[in-house]
């Protein structure tokens, strides 16, 4: 699945849009390296995003083309 799709299913970013264009602007990192929008996600990758000052990482345990919003917290682990 595509990071930019993968963020919003999973609701770490609420908007497609929004989530090309913080790959655009080089805010998010899969697995240590700058990642685009196109990148294929898998299961087991580490994702970094930067709100602003605040850092998030998660750990990729699922990827679902469509889930519900209570379910959205089961794709990705905290760390």
């Amino acid at each position: 699945m595509r990071l930019d799709k993968y963020l919003k299913v999973s609701r770490l970013i609420k908007r497609r849009p929004v989530a090309n264009e913080a790959c655009d602007a080089g805010r998010i990192k899969v697995n240590g390296k700058t990642a685009k929008a196109s990148l294929n996600v898998k299961v087991g990758d580490q994702i970094e995003i930067s709100f602003g000052d605040k850092l998030v990482q998660v750990e990729v345990l699922s990827v679902a083309e469509t889930c519900k919003k209570e379910e959205a917290k089961e794709l990705y682990k905290v760390l």
